[in-house]
């Protein structure tokens, strides 16, 4: 798939990036995907192969974690409200393809996307409750 494919869209004067659930699913090679949730929801279900990274470390450990900054990331929160600044802020360090999850998580898990679970290690398909 090729990262030119993604959603330009505008905000406010700035440009953001968004990826749909699909592309994200079929995207290879496969992105470096960050969860900006809190850490207990994190834990509590993930997409597959996700790191967590709040939003109070982001800049200083995503250079460690992906050193090159061509390399792709996307950045997801519960419904696709509240990383538009984390995406910014790694925009602002020189990472050239970053982008945000479209709706979310929650829309991962409409569309049928897979979610494993920190706390018992095992993944499932499904609704999920930020209670």
């Amino acid at each position: 798939m090729k990262l030119l494919s993604l959603i330009p869209r505008s905000e406010h004067g700035n440009e953001s990036r968004e990826i749909a659930p699909h592309q994200l699913a079929r995207m290879k090679p496969h992105p470096l995907i960050i969860d900006a949730r809190e850490e207990r929801e994190y834990l509590l279900g993930h997409i597959e192969g996700a790191i967590h990274l709040s939003r109070k470390i982001l800049e200083s450990k995503v250079p460690e974690i992906a050193p090159k900054l061509d390399t792709p990331i996307v950045i997801y929160c519960a419904i696709g409200t509240s990383c538009a600044s984390a995406v910014e802020a790694l925009r602002r360090l020189g990472y050239q393809k970053v982008f945000s999850l479209k709706g979310g998580l929650q829309s991962w898990l409409e569309a049928g996307g897979l979610v494993e679970s920190s706390k018992s290690g095992q993944n499932f398909r499904g609704s999920f409750s930020r209670a």
